[in-house]
């Protein structure tokens, strides 16, 4: 299968850049073939601009995103890695988002409502909080469903979204715990 990774995280020290290699390890381990985004690394502009909005509009993207969406059109199973700031993702997934998952390539509206134009793709997500796992359990749903919901509007079958709190205070013996547990999820859904 053909798997999209995108990554958003600006530290390539960070424990998400451990998970990203985890994913991309795993699926390459078991064959898949899989091309990675670093959103910072391409320095993705993330600002939706009034040209942009134009030129999707005319069928005419302009080419960064027309770029990430023949990646997108490649894929079987696009896959997330970043983490949770401020109660959601970092600005730059954001923006790839309201760029790439665009309308007429991503969703499309009929006489019955929104149409997903992107039925038959998976994904998966994995997403960490620095916090301890205590402050974010009544808050589970509100960090995962604004990046799920997106893709599910689009027709996408979201398989699992993975959230890896307190990162920042775990020692590494649990987050190599979180890392072993990520490569199993990740093994068993590819596989699957």
């Amino acid at each position: 299968m053909n798997h999209l990774l995108v990554y958003a995280h600006p530290n390539p020290a960070s424990f998400n850049h451990a998970i990203e290699e985890t994913v991309r390890h795993t699926l390459e381990a078991q064959g898949h073939a899989v091309v990675v985004r670093d959103l910072y690394a391409l320095n993705f502009n993330p600002v939706l601009s009034a040209a942009d909005t134009a030129a999707l509009r005319s069928g005419t993207p302009p080419a960064d995103i027309a770029e990430e969406q023949a990646h997108v059109a490649w894929a079987d199973v696009v896959s997330f890695v970043y983490p949770t700031w401020w109660v959601g993702m970092p600005a730059i997934l954001k923006g790839y988002i309201d760029r790439v998952f665009s309308y007429g390539f991503a969703f499309a509206y009929g006489e019955q409502g929104p149409i997903g134009l992107l039925k038959g793709k998976k994904a998966f997500l994995v997403s960490t909080g620095g916090n301890p796992e205590q402050w974010y359990t009544a808050m589970q749903e509100a960090l995962t469903h604004p990046a799920d919901g997106s893709l599910t509007f689009c027709g996408i079958e979201v398989l699992a979204h993975k959230y890896l709190p307190g990162v920042l205070s775990v020692d590494d013996a649990a987050r190599h715990a979180m890392l072993a547990d990520v490569k199993r999820l990740v093994g068993e859904l590819a596989a699957a």
